[in-house]
């Protein structure tokens, strides 16, 4: 088993443990029921920023495309609500050697936050954590294409209104191209090899 394998072997070993827990001991976050649309928007650009903000060093990043559906029934009427979604495209480059520790702080915030880890999938190229708030916004993070992570959040179904972009300025330029462009901001930690270190585990 390479280094990069046993890295996320100990990654999902680490979530099947916790996901039986934690589920039961989280805080709610505020009531949500008489939101709408754009205040969901809101609540889901806040979420994704305390994510990003508890990352050291901190990463450069993108909003990658808004979008809105509307909900319906089981015979497809309108509920007169909608769900939006949100993405984020990190713009730092992160080596293979660093993807488990990235996904590890991402893990360590949201539980810490009272979030429940929905699901892992374990892959030494693609990886991703999913999660959900108590008030049932769903997370996710993922590796894409070249190693890119990505950040994704989708709100539950609110009154339906309009809906605005991102009021959060990104801390990189937006790059001219289809989305998403590949990341191209080297750092330091995060776009070097060496040891990474996963719940306390050190790998070299």
């Amino acid at each position: 088993m390479t280094n990069l394998r046993l890295l996320f072997a100990l990654f999902v070993l680490a979530m099947a443990a916790g996901c039986g827990t934690r589920a039961d001991t989280y805080a709610p976050e505020g009531k949500t029921s008489d939101m709408n649309m754009r205040q969901a928007a809101a609540k889901a650009d806040a979420i994704m920023q305390r994510t990003l903000s508890a990352i050291r060093p901190e990463l450069r990043w993108n909003h990658g495309p808004s979008n809105h559906r509307i909900c319906t029934d089981s015979k497809n009427d309108s509920l007169g609500a909608g769900s939006v979604k949100r993405r984020i495209a990190v713009m730092t480059i992160v080596s293979k050697e660093r993807r488990g520790s990235l996904l590890g702080v991402v893990e360590r915030d949201w539980t810490a936050r009272g979030y429940r880890i929905t699901s892992v999938r374990a892959s030494g190229e693609v990886p991703a954590m999913y999660a959900s708030t108590p008030d049932d916004f769903r997370i996710r993070v993922a590796v894409g294409g070249e190693g890119q992570f990505f950040f994704s959040i989708t709100t539950p179904c609110f009154t339906e209104s309009a809906v605005p972009d991102p009021a959060t300025e990104p801390n990189t330029p937006q790059r001219a191209g289809e989305y998403p462009t590949r990341p191209d901001v080297y750092d330091d930690f995060w776009s070097s090899g060496g040891g990474v270190s996963v719940a306390g585990v050190g790998i070299s």
